[in-house]
């Protein structure tokens, strides 16, 4: 239990991890997620669970959803790869270990081509850390990092293009007053879609476009003209994110509506340069996905020292999205939202039970010690119909 005396410290001092394990779950979806570059049949997980010699547990994710192997995959990398090297090894904080890591692997990265899965992979044990050192600590991690409330806004994503506006009302009702609608999937269709949500959208209640790279720089123009007139709060991921800033700031320049963008992007040079590059109101790096919580809080501070909205970026399950959460309450200011995608995934609600209520637009966090949840693996793996 959590000490409610306790003082916010990161002093914890120094360990040494014992075990980091992999586990792979997958639950059968019983209705596709849809993006406009591919779908989603299963709800995959890759949970990360560290050890230190103490005894002190903490727990993370990796990103994993894409390719349909992509957990497997990653869960292999960190048994051989990453795994290795942290264990016994001697750290004084998460920062430390997270760029021993990094910096071992990065000419690996390079000659493997996979720069990705191996920074994801990275990200998964840093996530775990920071749990594992809160946890030492007896505070939540949105104290140990600093934060004074629990309390977030949220919104609603992944809204597929399938009668969105059942899915918008549904989620309203649950308490969300914030949606994003996924678009991408042909011109009409995505203006049907959008003219109807938001005809039905309650009033006062914001409306975002996510567009998952589905665009080149003339169909993005295109389309952003025409959609301009339903004043999204912001466009994501209009274009390609490895099409040049130039692109980005015409874009920009033109476009009518703020542009958001982030969860692709990999170091802090990437996120640097596009900030630098003026041509974003909403960041969003994904914590599961680069750099975990140790690489990503200079982003965040470059962030709002540059005056634009941080919102995170999160699509999996509970784990990854508490720790979402938690940053974003420790460091998110005004304005920042967070990601909790519509579609019925059991194992982000069986593994965030403190984001299962929804009160007009917030979610409390608590105030139990680390991410406050404790994973029961056997039971994940019979929600997944898995045998054990």
């Amino acid at each position: 239990m959590t000490n409610p005396n306790a003082k916010p410290s990161r002093a914890v001092g120094p360990f040494t991890l014992a075990r980091v394990e992999a586990y792979v779950l997958r639950w059968p979806v019983k209705c596709p997620v849809q993006t406009s570059f591919g779908t989603m049949h299963d709800r995959p997980a890759l949970l990360v669970r560290v050890e230190d010699a103490d005894g002190a547990v903490g727990w993370g994710e990796v990103w994993c959803n894409f390719p349909a192997c992509g957990a497997e995959h990653r869960a292999r990398l960190l048994e051989t790869v990453v795994a290795p090297l942290v264990i016994g090894q001697l750290y004084a904080t998460a920062e430390a270990a997270f760029a021993h890591m990094s910096a071992r692997t990065a000419v690996l990265a390079i000659q493997s081509g996979e720069p990705g899965p191996i920074s994801q992979v990275i990200a998964g044990v840093d996530l775990a850390l920071w749990d594992m050192l809160s946890r030492r600590a007896g505070v939540p991690l949105w104290r140990f990092l600093g934060g004074a409330s629990g309390l977030i806004r949220v919104y609603a994503s992944g809204i597929n293009p399938d009668r969105p506006e059942d899915t918008v009302l549904a989620k309203h009702a649950e308490g969300y007053r914030a949606f994003k609608l996924k678009v991408g999937f042909g011109d009409e269709r995505d203006l049907a879609n959008v003219k109807t949500v938001h005809a039905r959208l309650p009033q006062g209640n914001e409306l975002m476009l996510d567009a998952n790279q589905a665009w080149d720089l003339e169909g993005a123009l295109r389309m952003a003209s025409r959609l301009s007139e339903f004043t999204p709060r912001w466009l994501e991921e209009p274009l390609r994110a490895d099409r040049p800033l130039s692109e980005w700031a015409q874009l920009a320049g033109n476009a009518g509506i703020p542009l958001a963008a982030g969860e692709n992007l990999i170091g802090p040079d990437a996120f640097e340069a596009m900030i630098n590059s003026k041509t974003l109101d909403v960041v969003q790096p994904d914590l599961a996905k680069w750099g975990g919580i140790s690489g990503c809080l200079p982003v965040i501070d470059r962030i709002h020292e540059a005056g634009l909205r941080y919102c995170p970026h999160f699509l999996g399950a509970g784990i990854g999205q508490l720790a979402s959460a938690h940053i974003l309450a420790a460091r998110g200011r005004t304005g920042g939202m967070l990601e909790i995608d519509a579609n019925e995934n059991p194992l982000r609600a069986a593994l965030s039970p403190a984001l299962g209520r929804i009160v007009e637009g917030e979610a409390n966090l608590g105030n139990e010690a680390g991410l406050g949840v404790e994973p029961d693996i056997a039971q994940l793996r019979d929600i997944c119909g898995l045998r054990p």
